[in-house]
């Protein structure tokens, strides 16, 4: 049994369409509250079962808008009522993790916080919980923690983390200080990446002290510090919340905190990471999709749904069916089909990043009742 990791609280940021996996992502019924590995497990139950052991049943807290709240609940049925958070409108990451933060700080104020998203897939608890445990420690340094994956390929979906020296760090040993993070690279650049040894896939994991991660917030951006704070003080009171909520929440800058916390705090010398040597993988389109429900194999053809009738001769890619139709696939390489009651998508993996500029046009053409 898993003994809780001490002052350790755990943060489920669950927000977000997953516009790359339109039509099976939608407005109502996002990537995270899906079951994308066949494995009887939405991405968000898998994200609390692989928390609870760390954090405590008790000491998870989801971030999530409104609108997915009864869904959020069903699926999680020990999250306590005081540590769900209602967002009334998206306004990205570093809004959902920092209110978090903001929150748990004033309930207990030597808290460390750990982000992790709700719709990424980890295989490998074992290895999770001791990068996690690393992650702590340094955290009780006063760093600003991230957890980077070391590559198995030149990957060009995923952002990087160039790591610089061995902090020295007593229980941490081999967390290294961050020199930069660099965007999504091309592949020629992704090569030179993995092959340096420096360089770790970025998996948007941030663990920290609560209070130095407002700390670093109100460095690089104080007027959403403010709100953050205002909205804190009054969220533990359900009467006072509410009206404060309406006029604080819809005017916070949307920024990520890859931005407003990581970038600004890695050139500052304020940021560490953890390597590790788990599978992760954030599921950004069907490519990606249809690898981990292939064993990575190109030539195989990964079908998913409950009733899916899928007919293939000679072909491979991802099928995913919601219909019950009769699919069949003869002799096309990497096909991408998504077979919804009111929508067909169909497209190639090496296309699949592109299903976000659909999504992009469908929103321009006012054609919502899809999304």
């Amino acid at each position: 049994m898993t003994t809780p990791l001490e002052r350790f609280y755990a943060v489920i940021p669950a927000g977000g369409i997953g516009s790359r996996l339109w039509p099976l992502s939608r407005a109502d019924a996002p990537k995270f509250l899906h079951d994308l590995t066949g494995s009887g497990s939405t991405l968000l139950r898998a994200t609390w079962d692989r928390l609870a052991p760390i954090a405590g049943d008790q000491r998870i807290m989801v971030v999530t808008g409104r609108a997915h709240r009864a869904a959020v609940e069903q699926q999680l049925p020990d999250l306590a009522d005081a540590n769900v958070v209602l967002e009334s409108e998206p306004r990205d990451s570093t809004a959902a993790i920092g209110l978090a933060a903001a929150i748990l700080v004033r309930r207990e104020p030597d808290v460390i916080v750990g982000s992790f998203a709700a719709d990424h897939v980890i295989r490998g608890d074992r290895l999770f919980r001791a990068a996690v445990a690393q992650a702590v420690t340094a955290a009780e340094e006063r760093y600003i923690v991230t957890i980077g994956i070391q590559p198995t390929e030149p990957a060009i979906g995923f952002g990087y983390i160039k790591s610089a020296r061995d902090l020295g760090i007593r229980g941490a040993e081999g967390v290294l200080l961050v020199d930069s993070f660099v965007e999504k690279p091309d592949l020629a650049t992704a090569k030179r990446y993995v092959s340096s040894g420096e360089h770790l896939w970025n998996a948007g994991m941030f663990i920290s002290r609560a209070d130095v991660l407002l700390e670093e917030i109100g460095r690089q951006k104080p007027e959403l510090l403010a709100g953050l704070l205002e909205l804190a003080e009054v969220w533990d009171d359900a009467a006072a919340r509410g009206p404060v909520v309406d006029r604080v929440w819809p005017a916070l800058e949307k920024i990520a905190i890859d931005y407003s916390v990581a970038e600004p705090a890695a050139a500052a010398g304020r940021m560490a990471v953890v390597p590790a040597h788990f599978d992760w993988d954030d599921v950004g389109d069907f490519a990606s999709l249809a690898k981990l429900n292939s064993g990575g194999r190109k030539s195989d053809l990964a079908i998913l749904g409950e009733n899916a009738r899928v007919l293939s001769d000679a072909s491979s890619g991802i099928v995913v069916s919601q219909t019950g139709r009769v699919i069949s696939l003869i002799g096309v390489q990497d096909i991408v089909v998504v077979d919804t009651p009111d929508a067909l998508l169909v497209t190639t993996s090496a296309n699949a990043q592109r299903v976000k500029s659909v999504v992009d046009a469908l929103k321009l053409s006012g054609r919502d009742d899809v999304l």
